[in-house]
């Protein structure tokens, strides 16, 4: 089978990374002259996604010459394909499952971020898009205004004030095809090429390429167990906005203390400059109170970022941001130009969804869920590795952070745990100043059952004592 990796939170269609993958495996002689390919079927239930997909890849790469069809037996490599020294590896690939063998299906994935797409509440959300589908007008089949159906905009108007103390108006929320592209958005509109953007260090790859890729010098502040350190802001400085993730950083899982808050907020003053707020998981918050959004604090200059990939699922492509007044107008030209609007029918069967009461009662069930996961994580980890473990970020969301003092996560120690059946993640990958978190890895535990997440401990236990 094919190691093949997609990324359901990309902009980059499925179609795309998966013909981009192949194609890089066939330049590089990856996959040899008159190799066959698996099956169309067979790949499409491996990588779970529709046949019509893999024959459409399959169809492309013949038509460019790859592939060659032979009558009732397949799909083999065509000859002359092979380019020595390619090195052009698709972007839809990150570096860490570059050279990972074949994917087994007693693996064991600790990547942080996935909800329980098993628990998806599908027979809800079905009878909810059935009737969208058929009591809607039928002009909400044609085009659609760049900001997202009101309807949508409204209903999330009333929840984010009431759950997450967000202070906004109808005209002031944008809908997203996720926080991929609200992010996206933000770079495009505010950043020019040298900009200095204050960002947390550590903090997922992905927003330090995106940001990145805009033309961004990024300055990383660091993090410690409270969040990004904001004492260490420069009073001198103008970045054109400070990233943060104040409600559970990313990864190390902090919360930002009020005295931070307040800090940050004399700083954009100062500066003249805007917050970006991403609060991607905070709604699954295990112990203490909720905790409010630091855009209730300074609605006019804070750019809030949300999205219902991690509360429901990445599927939907659906988020939002919140937007000061001032930028409105020039969030819904950007929009425009990306891809006119999001998909109609999808933002109104949400609204129905969450005016319904679906919504919170599903985030209800999964807290608990989520909640009996953390506490198996916790409690496997101090019962494998008691006194050798500290254990942080717990809090809040679908992941912790696990640290080990006497272990350094370096490559060959990822793949010896990979070869073990086990996959994870080191906060080290996500640093922008490296050597500060070597023995740290974020173990995400939300799509995971308990008897697995048990398992993969075990397994990771195995590998560690091995290697001591």
């Amino acid at each position: 089978m094919l190691w093949i990796s997609i990324d359901r939170e990309s902009s980059v269609p499925l179609t795309r990374q998966i013909y981009d993958q192949i194609r890089t495996f066939i330049l590089r002689g990856d996959i040899g002259a008159g190799e066959k390919l698996p099956s169309t079927r067979l790949l499409a239930a491996e990588l779970g996604v529709s046949r019509n997909l893999i024959v459409e890849v399959y169809e492309q790469l013949a038509a460019e010459g790859f592939l060659e069809g032979r009558q009732g037996s397949g799909n083999y490599v065509a000859p002359g394909a092979f380019l020595e020294r390619a090195n052009k590896f698709s972007q839809t690939v990150s570096s860490q499952t570059e050279s990972q063998p074949e994917r087994d299906v007693d693996l064991i994935d600790f990547r942080s971020g996935i909800p329980a797409l098993d628990l998806f509440p599908r027979k809800t959300w079905a009878k909810v898009m059935q009737r969208v589908c058929s009591e809607v007008h039928s002009s909400a089949l044609s085009y659609g205004e760049p900001e997202g159906r009101e309807e949508l905009r409204e209903v999330l108007c009333r929840y984010l004030f009431r759950l997450r103390g967000v202070e906004c108006r109808p005209d002031q929320v944008l809908i997203t095809s996720g926080a991929t592209q609200a992010l996206t958005l933000i770079a495009r509109v505010l950043v020019s090429e040298g900009d200095e953007v204050f960002i947390e260090d550590p903090v997922t790859r992905d927003i330090q390429t995106i940001f990145a890729a805009a033309g961004a010098t990024l300055c990383p502040i660091p993090v410690d167990e409270l969040g990004m350190q904001t004492e260490l802001l420069l009073s001198d400085s103008h970045p054109r906005f400070v990233f943060v993730t104040p409600s559970h950083q990313f990864p190390l899982g902090g919360t930002l203390p009020i005295q931070r808050r307040i800090q940050l907020i004399q700083f954009a003053r100062e500066a003249d400059c805007y917050i970006v707020e991403d609060d991607y998981d905070s709604e699954f918050r295990h112990v203490g109170p909720p905790v409010s959004s630091l855009q209730g604090l300074f609605p006019e200059r804070v750019i809030y970022v949300g999205s219902f990939s991690k509360t429901l699922s990445p599927a939907l492509r659906l988020g939002y941001l919140v937007l000061p007044d001032a930028l409105v107008e020039r969030y819904r030209t950007a929009k425009w130009f990306t891809d006119l609007h999001s998909p109609a029918l999808e933002q109104l069967a949400l609204s129905r969804f969450i005016e319904e009461g679906h919504f919170e009662r599903h985030i209800a069930r999964m807290k608990k869920v989520y909640r009996r996961r953390r506490n198996c994580l916790i409690d496997s980890l101090h019962a494998s590795f008691a006194g050798r473990v500290l254990i942080t970020g717990s809090s809040t969301g679908m992941h912790l952070v696990a640290e080990f003092a006497d272990v350094i996560f370096t490559q060959p120690v990822v793949d010896a745990a990979l070869a073990a059946g086990v996959r994870i993640y080191p906060v080290e990958a996500h640093a922008i100043t490296k050597y500060r978190h070597q023995h740290k890895l974020i173990m995400g535990y939300g799509h995971l059952e308990e008897a697995t997440i048990a398992e993969g401990v075990k397994r990771l236990k195995s590998v560690i004592d091995k290697l001591l």
